[in-house]
Formats: C-alpha cells, sequence, structure tokens
C-alpha cells in the first residue's frame, strides 16, 4: 500500500475512533458518591454535610419551586413566579445561591459561567432547553415535550446537543 493510502487509512481510523467517544449517545446519570452527592427524600433534595454554602443555597432554592407547574416564560420577568420554564428554573436555583442577577434564557445560559461540568454544579443548555445539576441531583422540568413543572430527578437523560457550564468555582 502506498504512504498516503496508509495515512489516509489511519485519518480515518482515529475519526473513527473519535466519532465513537464524541457523546453521540451521551446521557446523563445520577450516581450517589457519599458526602458528595444529594439524595430526594418525598421529591426535595436532601444534600450531604458539608457542601460550600452556595451550593446549600442552590439546592434549598430548588427545593422552593419543586411542584410548581410548567408555565411558559415563567421566572423571566421575575424570579418570583406562579410558575418556572426550563430556563426559570435554571435562573432561579442559580439567583438563590447568588449566582445570577437577572433571570437566563436557555440560549444566554449556554454561555454562561465557564465551559465544562462544575464540580457541584453544571447547566445544560441548548436552544429550547435548559436543566441544572446540583450536587449530583437534575433539576429539570422533563423532556421528550413533557414540560412537567420543575422537580429532581435521578432519572438518566441524553445530554447530547448540549453545552455544558459552570459557575466560576462550582
Amino acid at each position: 500500500m502506498l504512504p498516503t493510502a496508509q495515512r489516509a487509512l489511519g485519518a480515518l481510523f482515529i475519526l473513527f475512533i473519535l466519532a465513537g467517544c464524541s457523546g453521540g449517545n451521551r446521557r446523563w446519570e445520577y450516581r450517589y458518591v457519599p458526602g458528595k452527592t444529594a439524595i430526594l427524600v418525598d421529591g426535595k433534595a436532601v444534600p450531604p454535610a458539608g457542601l460550600p454554602r452556595q451550593v446549600m443555597q442552590a439546592l434549598t432554592a430548588g427545593n422552593q419551586i419543586v411542584g410548581l407547574p410548567y408555565k411558559y416564560g415563567g421566572g423571566h420577568r421575575t424570579f418570583h413566579d406562579s410558575g418556572y420554564d426550563c430556563s426559570g428554573t435554571v435562573s432561579y436555583a442559580l439567583h438563590g445561591a447568588g449566582l445570577i442577577r437577572s433571570p437566563g434564557t436557555s440560549e444566554s445560559l449556554r454561555s454562561y459561567g465557564k465551559r465544562g461540568e462544575g464540580k457541584h454544579i453544571t447547566i445544560y443548555a441548548k436552544k429550547g432547553h435548559a436543566f441544572i445539576v446540583i450536587a449530583g441531583l437534575r433539576l429539570d422540568t422533563g423532556y421528550h415535550g413533557e414540560n412537567e413543572g420543575p422537580n429532581w430527578s435521578t432519572r438518566s437523560r441524553p445530554i447530547q446537543g448540549y453545552v455544558a457550564r459552570h459557575p466560576p468555582g462550582w
């Protein structure tokens, strides 16, 4: 085989391997880690002792709106609303921890904070939807068009197409 053809085959092989690692079927999965991960008790997030104050505040904020109805645009004109959409839910939790001053949209959350998953808080955002993971629990308004109100979940969900962001330091 010619060296050029060998290089081309080698490059195709590397692209094939990288495509398998690209996250095409990536999922967010709940993984309990003692002392680091919150658990669910009657639909509320219960954190382990010793989490940083702002992480505890974000969990508390999420607990305050769990069970409220889904409301398109909810949480955008004001943090305190009768219902919340996806980005309103994420914004409420971040605001509860003092990490944002005004509500964001799923689009604006795509550039919030720093790139990648955070140690305690990660926002997953794409055009049209966002959710947040705090101390290992997912605060979301559903997917597959469910439009549920804010709820904590340990159920896995796809994250293909989402951008992972986190508050600086968290």
